[in-house]
């Protein structure tokens, strides 16, 4: 799929190195599988996983067609079902947080009667994915979800059901096999049913993700160029400080609007094409909140191109300080931090082998990433453990592959 550059409650840790490559049952699998049996008897026909991911530097860049390094984890959605006899498909959600009710019955698509968003919230990503599939029409099937990556935690785990409900579809009825409509068709489902204006980084990394390599996506080519992170001595550490702020789902649409309203003011297709210069030039102009919004988003887009060969290099002292002034611009120009991920960096930094640390995903609230010598990933979270004020969960995780068929 990708070559040298493809187009197309208390405190807990869980390690993970990478699926094994002969497969054993997953823990959302084991799960997805016993539901399914009791609530529809009999075992599935289809299963498929789709992982979440975690953004190692590029915050609020791919929706200004900027360039974003993920990686896919080993956390992931499994979806498990049968084809039904009618139109009508069945699905049953057991994700912890999922709104209720946590079992819906709807009739599939047609042209003269499209799905609509609705309630439950959780159900409206399969539904846009369903509604939005590009082969077809999708049959009446049941099927259970079951994951492992966490609901609002800031590692997609939207974009994770939206591409195992895709992955799944096409067991059923299959497409043309084209990834970037994939992951393409699954951000159209988030941008019409849930009504989140994301970029494209998520779906395309749960569809693309590799194993043992985190990916450069430009995401106005759609390139995506893989760089090592397999080197043993060398680990990732998300820690979800387990908060979740309800500013995310308001404060993330006007993020958008406001670099949209910036690019304008400085005559360019999107702020990717800006540059620090030509913002400064136009600053008079500009309100203070747009300014730094945008300040944020070029010298951002800058990092993330430099930490990319840094990585290529090896030089992980130089990658851990472009994600510790990624971390301070997102807190002090894009005001997306909060105090909860702000003490878990500076918590991180203080341990020997920690050489960088920031806030993932949207943000007010969710997970850090931090880089970190293997060695001191347990004196991290020991210290974290015993000064941070809340109760954070750990992962320490190695690059992961994309969704695939159990």
């Amino acid at each position: 799929m990708i070559g040298s550059t493809t187009r197309k409650s208390s405190s807990r840790s869980e390690v993970w190195a990478g699926r094994h490559s002969v497969h054993s049952m997953s823990a959302p699998e084991e799960k997805a599988r016993r539901v399914f049996s009791e609530k529809f008897g009999g075992d599935p026909e289809i299963a498929v996983f789709s992982p979440g991911r975690v953004n190692l530097i590029g915050e609020h860049t791919d929706y200004n067609a900027g360039y974003v390094l993920p990686m896919a984890l080993p956390l992931i959605t499994v979806i498990v079902g049968s084809r039904r006899d009618d139109e009508k498909i069945c699905l049953v959600t057991t994700a912890e947080g999922a709104d209720e009710p946590h079992k819906v019955e709807f009739v599939a698509p047609s042209r003269d009667s499209p799905l609509v968003p609705g309630t439950p919230k959780w159900a409206n990503y399969p539904k846009g994915v369903i509604q939005h599939y590009r082969a077809g029409p999708v049959p009446g099937f049941n099927a259970v979800i079951a994951t492992s990556v966490p609901l609002g935690g800031g590692l997609s785990s939207s974009a994770s059901l939206e591409v195992a409900t895709y992955t799944f579809l096409q067991q059923l009825c299959p497409d043309d096999g084209d990834v970037v409509q994939k992951a393409l068709t699954c951000q159209k489902a988030e941008h019409t049913f849930p009504g989140v204006p994301c970029g494209i980084m998520d779906q395309f990394i749960s569809v693309m993700g590799r194993e043992g390599y985190a990916l450069l996506i430009d995401c106005r080519s759609l390139e995506a160029t893989p760089f090592p992170l397999t080197d043993p001595e060398l680990s990732v550490l998300i820690t979800n400080s387990n908060v979740r702020h309800e500013l995310t789902g308001s404060e993330y649409p006007t993020r958008r609007k406001q670099c949209e309203e910036t690019a304008r003011a400085l005559n360019k297709e999107a702020l990717r094409d800006a540059s620090m210069e030509e913002l400064e030039a136009k600053k008079e102009n500009l309100s203070e909140v747009c300014y730094k919004r945008a300040r944020h988003v070029i010298t951002e887009i800058e990092r993330t191109a430099k930490a990319a060969h840094a990585l290529k290099k090896g030089d992980y002292k130089l990658f851990g300080k472009l994600m510790v002034e990624s971390h301070n611009s997102l807190r002090d120009d894009y005001e997306v931090s909060c105090p909860e991920l702000d003490e878990l960096v500076t918590i991180a930094l203080e341990v020997p082998g920690v050489y960088g640390s920031r806030m993932t995903g949207g943000g007010f609230g969710g997970c850090t990433v931090t880089l970190l010598e293997t060695s001191a990933s347990e004196q991290a979270k020991q210290r974290i453990q015993e000064k941070f004020q809340g109760t954070p969960t750990f992962y320490v995780t190695k690059p992961s592959a994309g969704c695939g068929v159990l």
